[in-house]
């Protein structure tokens, strides 16, 4: 099915159908889909889904990503031949670095590395630390039983030690710069967003720091972030 009969069409039209289209919003999850598309250079084209309710729980957006969260993605050039529509950010790195054979190993051992890392940032890392700003900088830091807060502010402290940990003698979490990579380090940005690296002692983690340090410095994190870009 072309990109034109999807009905998210309607509501983010393609200018050019011919190519993946990105419906996503510069946050993490949206930021790891934009990096690995800068990193594999594949033509794209982004379309600015706010995460206002009228956006993201539109009927256009939901026939894509029924879950109603960015990122999402329609391919016209799928396997076959085929348009493949997807959402969830650690489907669509996946999908993308079988694609490409970019960040992803086709097969054996390391690919279970990989994606062992992949799902660690989406199981417990992403989670944790959207729970750890909502609670520091968003409507919980008004809450004033202290409980909730430290929960995060220690299970946060307890996963910057697993990856330290992981990252001794090692550049990159999977031995190779990877889509693991690409799904942790958007992540570790928001604590400087959050106001929470003093807090959760970040400097501390010499291998995190610098890890995140050498991600920011490569040239498709410096232009993918802010795809699409952000509205003043």
């Amino acid at each position: 099915m072309p990109v034109s009969d999807y009905l998210i069409n309607n509501r983010w039209t393609a200018e050019t159908p011919d190519v993946l289209q990105l419906y996503s919003f510069p946050t993490p999850n949206g930021q790891k889909v934009s990096i690995m598309l800068e990193e594999v250079g594949i033509p794209y084209e982004a379309h600015l889904v706010t995460l206002a309710d009228a956006d993201v729980r539109s009927p256009e957006f939901l026939s894509v990503s029924p879950n109603n969260k960015i990122p999402a993605i329609v391919d016209p050039d799928g396997p076959d031949g085929e348009t493949v529509a997807l959402f969830e950010s650690g489907a669509i790195l996946i999908y993308l670095g079988d694609k490409t054979g970019f960040g992803l190993p086709k097969s054996g051992a390391k690919r279970a590395e990989v994606i062992q890392w992949l799902m660690w940032q989406m199981a417990g890392l992403g989670p944790m630390f959207g729970q750890l700003g909502f609670f520091v900088k968003f409507a919980g830091a008004d809450i004033e039983d202290p409980r909730p807060r430290e929960r995060y502010i220690n299970e946060a402290k307890r996963i910057l030690g697993v990856l330290d940990t992981a990252l001794e003698g090692k550049d990159w979490i999977a031995g190779d710069y990877s889509i693991a990579d690409i799904a942790i380090c958007p992540w570790l940005n928001t604590l400087e967003f959050y106001g929470a690296k003093e807090m959760l002692g970040f400097d501390g983690f010499k291998n995190v720091a610098a890890y995140s340090e050498r991600f920011n410095a490569r040239p498709a994190f410096q232009t993918g972030r802010n795809i699409p870009a952000r509205p003043e």
